[in-house]
């Protein structure tokens, strides 16, 4: 939590504490998003994305798998 409220703080030029004081919920979602996509463009840049491709079998034997652990 520290190190997104330094990067949004960092982000916007605000301090740390205004960031506390005045950011929501919301704004740290969107930052987390925000920021997650742009690591992800980065890795898909230097070609570190898997582009694996699933079928619909494979998802639904995954699905299968959590559910029949989850009835345990």
């Amino acid at each position: 939590m520290a190190l997104a409220v330094d990067a949004m703080a960092e982000r916007y030029g605000k301090l740390p504490t205004e960031v506390l004081r005045n950011a929501s919920t919301v704004d740290l979602i969107i930052f987390d998003v925000a920021l997650s996509y742009r690591n992800h463009q980065q890795r898909k840049a230097r070609g570190e994305v898997d582009h694996t491709s699933y079928s619909q079998e494979d998802l639904r034997q995954a699905m299968d798998r959590v559910r029949s652990k989850n009835e345990n």
